[in-house]
């Protein structure tokens, strides 16, 4: 079974900021990560090669940076990595990055399932996984929380949704998103990751998988953040701090003060 895995690495939680000018994400001197919701995707495609046999690829849009995030799926269990680099990538919104992804995916080949996290914490829009579907033109099945069964040109999963789940079938090769329900993720061992510093990566630019020029980074992107604003805080509490019994009991009566002044009580 051949498995294709889209991953994109991600600033951690705390240090996302954004460009108020440009309305893109910064992304140059901040730590990055592998998207966590990503991990569980990679967790299951290794799960079904050590099942079914077969080959994982990863693949990533990025700055050359993006390289330490591939390395983090080869340490895990992954058998290869593709980076697509370049300055006209830059400013991409999930458009066209699902039209990149999706047209580099084509020139890799045969591939029976690709399997993306339900979302990127930065964005949080779930979008690209559903777009390289439709570039691609296969079923696309999202919040997958298990696979019941996989067979020659079919599988069966089961799908999160508010009532509960969902039983569905679909024909190969197809798209899954899945959600955290899908497995528990591996920490690399030390031989995964001094087999992934040794590995050599593919490199691909929007030449050599030819891509449209119009399609690509800011300027062949539909989509625009037009304008960025900050929530304000618009109503000041009252602090009290408690260091000893003295200073609780002045809490305690202040905070019965408050309810009465409310008419809570």
């Amino acid at each position: 079974m051949n498995i294709i895995i889209p991953i994109k690495q991600v600033p951690e939680t705390g240090n996302v900021k954004m460009d108020e000018e440009t309305g893109t994400m910064v992304r140059s001197g901040v730590e990055s990560i592998v998207n966590p919701l990503d991990l569980y995707a990679i967790e299951l495609g290794i799960e079904l090669k050590e099942k079914y046999g077969g080959r994982i690829t990863t693949i990533t849009m990025g700055p050359p940076s993006a390289q330490k995030a591939l390395r983090e799926a080869l340490a895990m269990g992954c058998d290869e990595g593709v980076l697509l680099s370049g300055k006209e990538f830059a400013g991409s919104d999930t458009w066209a990055t699902s039209y990149a992804l999706a047209e580099a995916i084509k020139k890799l080949g045969k591939y029976d399932l690709i399997l993306a996290g339900e979302r990127a914490t930065d964005g949080d829009t779930g979008q690209v996984g559903p777009g390289i579907a439709s570039f691609l033109d296969i079923p696309l099945l999202t919040y997958i929380s298990k696979i019941n069964h996989i067979k020659e040109d079919s599988l069966t999963v089961e799908r999160l949704v508010e009532e509960g789940y969902e039983v569905l079938k679909a024909p190969l090769p197809a798209l899954l998103t899945v959600v955290k329900e899908i497995s528990f993720p591996r920490l690399p061992t030390l031989r995964g990751k001094q087999k992934a510093k040794k590995a050599e990566l593919i490199k691909l630019s929007a030449e050599d998988i030819e891509l449209e020029q119009g399609k690509l980074g800011l300027q062949g992107s539909p989509t625009r953040v037009v304008k960025i604003s900050h929530p304000r805080v618009t109503r000041n509490g009252e602090y009290l701090k408690v260091i000893d019994e003295d200073s609780l009991q002045k809490a305690v009566m202040r905070f019965k003060d408050f309810l009465k002044e409310k008419e809570i009580i």
